[in-house]
């Protein structure tokens, strides 16, 4: 019988090799029975391309949609939002090269998609509302001081991974995946809530078709074609949209061929206190969730996110916020949607991200290429999107299988966490009567939910415990490798 494969850690250059018992053959002359663990795997230039040309495709709507939103807020000619729009891709681009090549103790390694975060979207129209340039001037300086903030704290928020058990990171995956679903629904329904055929059954309709498609894509294709299913699911169903009438080519023909986001486009940065104080409360949300993000991102490519994992992590997410607004991009945080398509398609390479964070920045600077992007209509990104965030929910699950749910009042965290987490889902207006800079934390599930998880845990699990009498601590045991050097290979 053969030896079941494990993960280690390569003594020279510290990256994680699969070690198999024996290795003779050719297989030892090309250098041992070690070879490169799946984060690290370097893919055929094609494959590199279409996988992470997959990875754009599924994060470009959240890109640009902040941009989006926000010009309009704050008085900006559509000309001008467009040009937000392409310098938030640029943006997004070179974070997550920092997030997934790095350099020093820069950056995750793991493939880890960073973007405008939709956290800040809230405070910075209550920051910039009809102020036009000005207000872009206090929003990008805010951004700034709030970014460099965070890098410094990075160090010492990751220490907090110890309070992020099997309990903890399954309640706040499974909130992950169904705080994005509405967004897929919203998609679906065609992103506009004001427009006349917001919810039409033609919008509807396409969503299941795209969906359909995928679904039967996954299930007939194999190999390399099943793994880009969801790309080609994006294909057919722009294909099948345009005879629908929901295609609009408009973008493409007012883009521009060549653009460069012009540092400080719209002035000097300006810094205010209370904008200071607003946006560094973002940060520390962004933080928040970026760290539960690798947590599930680790456990599921087969390499767990340790401390100095995070910490790279962070340093990236803070460091990547602090110099966007140079090139007049937003905060920069984790892409949750991007993990649903790693854990549906078993690509699990970095470089293959890092491929993606090449073609944003390219799209950043070739406007009309972006533009064909673009083209993807909402309901057919949002029949997709069902099948990307659902499999982000689905991890959680799998990971709360092995929280011993049975033992102690492990259940009862989990029932209170994502009754909690639910509340902006559920009731949008709960908490409409609470200062508007709580907010930022209230109506965000993943993050109020992630914060009961972690109280409740160290109150049955910590507090007045003796270690021995810890259930978390006795499954978590229980469950790991003989070898301390071998880490689990995700299936």
């Amino acid at each position: 019988m053969a030896a079941t494969p494990r993960f280690r850690k390569n003594a020279v250059d510290g990256n994680a090799v699969e070690a198999t018992a024996g290795g003779g053959g050719a297989e030892g002359a090309a250098g041992g029975p070690d070879r490169t663990h799946p984060v690290d795997e370097r893919l055929p230039p094609l494959r590199m391309f279409t996988s992470g040309l997959q990875h754009v495709a599924a994060m470009y709507a959240g890109v640009v949609a902040p941009p989006m939103i926000l010009g309009p807020a704050v008085g900006l000619t559509a000309k001008e939002t467009a040009f937000l729009m392409g310098a938030s891709l640029f943006t997004a681009g070179v974070a997550t090269l920092l997030q997934t090549l790095g350099f020093w103790r820069i950056g995750a390694r793991l493939p880890f998609v960073n973007g405008v975060s939709f956290a800040g979207v809230t405070p910075m129209i209550a920051i910039g509302k009809d102020r036009g340039h000005e207000g872009i001037a206090v929003i990008f300086g805010a951004i700034i001081v709030a970014g460099l903030l965070g890098f410094v704290l990075a160090p010492y928020f990751c220490k907090l991974v110890r309070f992020f058990p099997p309990v903890v990171t399954g309640t706040v995956i499974t909130l992950i995946g169904v705080s994005l679903l509405p967004v897929a629904f919203n998609w679906s329904q065609g992103g506009n809530a004001t427009a006349d055929d917001y919810g039409s059954m033609t919008n509807i309709t396409m969503a299941a078709v795209t969906l359909v498609i995928v679904l039967a894509l996954r299930k007939l294709l194999r190999g390399f074609l099943q793994q880009i299913a969801i790309l080609l699911g994006l294909v057919i169903g722009t294909l099948i949209a345009i005879p629908a009438g929901i295609t609009d080519f408009g973008a493409l023909g007012d883009a521009d061929i060549v653009g460069f986001p012009t540092p400080f486009h719209f002035g000097a940065p300006q810094f205010e206190i209370a904008a200071i104080i607003s946006m560094c409360i973002v940060m520390l949300v962004c933080m928040t969730e970026s760290t539960a993000d690798m947590l599930a991102l680790g456990k599921i490519v087969g390499r767990p996110a340790d401390e100095r994992t995070i910490e790279g992590g962070l340093r990236a997410d803070t460091l990547g916020s602090a110099i966007s607004p140079l090139f007049n991009g937003f905060m920069c945080s984790a892409f949750a949607q991007n993990i649903g398509l790693v854990a549906m398609t078993k690509v699990r390479s970095r470089f293959v991200v890092a491929a993606g964070g090449v073609i944003l920045v390219l799209l950043g600077l070739i406007p009309v290429a972006a533009s064909v992007i673009a083209l993807v209509p909402l309901p057919v990104l949002g029949g997709a999107g069902i099948v990307l965030f659902g499999s982000v929910a689905a991890s959680g699950v799998q990971t709360l299988a092995t929280a011993a749910l049975e033992k102690g009042e492990n259940a009862l965290i989990v029932a209170a966490a994502v009754g909690v987490g639910l509340i902006p889902i559920a009731a949008p207006g709960f908490y409409h009567a609470f200062p508007e800079d709580l907010l930022v934390v209230l109506d965000s599930g993943i993050s109020t939910g992630c914060v009961v998880a972690i109280v409740l845990n160290l109150a049955f699990n910590h507090w007045g415990r003796t270690p021995e009498a810890d259930p978390e601590t006795e499954a978590a045991d229980s469950e790991q490798p003989k070898d301390p050097m071998a880490l689990p290979v995700a299936h």
